[in-house]
């Protein structure tokens, strides 16, 4: 988490978290990414990604939109 005068700006969230909001394996979400349909992933560190939250609850937010109007 970013911190900003104690109000937090932006959040990173784990794999384990990103499972838990996006019911996809981790070889399809890394395909989505590739394909650019999916938000990128930070690198943190040498073996640490993370994905910013905002833009996860964002595309999730795009699927339900869709869903309303189809």
């Amino acid at each position: 988490m970013l911190f900003n005068h104690g109000e937090i700006v932006m959040r990173i969230l784990s794999k384990r978290e990103l499972k838990e909001l996006v019911l996809y394996s981790p070889q399809h979400i890394a395909r989505l990414e590739k394909a650019g349909k999916f938000p990128k992933r930070v690198y943190l560190g040498p073996n640490r990604v993370g994905w910013v939250e905002d833009e996860v609850l964002n595309w999730l937010q795009e699927r339900l939109d869709r869903r309303e109007t189809t």
